[in-house]
């Protein structure tokens, strides 16, 4: 069962957000915060494994919301999910450690396998925003090279830069599994020490190294 905490400042919201998922037999939700501090506190007593995140709170905003909880022992996967997709919300909440960025009107199917991706380690991102996250690597980030890009890859074994591969075209680890010929939870092995090599928290971070690399169309 994946266990999920709601960070919303709106009741209705929330109590919206709990019927979608609690339609899920293997989504179950464990508390609610009305804010980035109540959000933290939260954390630390339900211990859940995928936190739904606003990001325009009172007392603490869920980007520096993302970034405390980002920043303690086995934290849990935060998912962004708000109305607000200015290039600013997007990049801080990457930037924090999020592993995923959803708009409120995605479709309750994918809200629910935006969870369960998630937790299994995945990223999703609204489809609106993907092209505006590949545009500001290409246009602001130029400045960082192949050869550098290539360079931190070469960290990898030829099975961890094929599964590297794979997150930067946006496949997820089930799929990764069948492509290779791996079992899901090796892909997940594979994951978790590319990260500590290449020194990245999320896949997006993973995605953008193997763009600048020049692995990725």
């Amino acid at each position: 069962m994946t266990t999920v905490l709601l960070v919303d400042d709106e009741h209705l919201v929330r109590a919206g957000l709990r019927m979608i998922l609690e339609t899920a037999p293997d989504l179950t939700v464990v508390g609610e915060a009305a804010d980035g501090r109540a959000a933290l506190d939260a954390v630390r007593r339900d211990r859940p494994d995928v936190v739904l995140m606003d990001l325009h709170m009172p007392r603490l905003d869920g980007t520096a919301a993302t970034a405390a909880i980002h920043a303690l022992d086995a934290p849990p996967a935060v998912v962004v999910l708000t109305t607000f997709d200015t290039d600013d919300d997007v990049f801080g909440a990457l930037a924090a450690g999020a592993s995923g960025f959803l708009l409120k009107d995605t479709p309750p199917h994918d809200l629910v396998e935006a969870v369960r991706r998630a937790a299994a380690g995945d990223a999703m991102l609204s489809p609106t925003v993907v092209p505006r996250v590949l545009a500001r690597v290409v246009t602001h980030e130029r400045s960082r090279s192949r050869a550098e890009s290539l360079e931190r890859l070469d960290a990898l074994t030829a099975r961890e830069r094929e599964v590297a591969v794979e997150i930067g075209r946006g496949r997820s680890n089930a799929e990764i599994g069948t492509l290779l010929d791996l079992r899901e939870a090796t892909v997940k092995s594979h994951v978790t020490h590319l990260f500590e090599k290449l020194g990245v928290t999320n896949r997006v971070q993973v995605a953008i190294l193997t763009l600048r690399a020049g692995l990725v169309d």
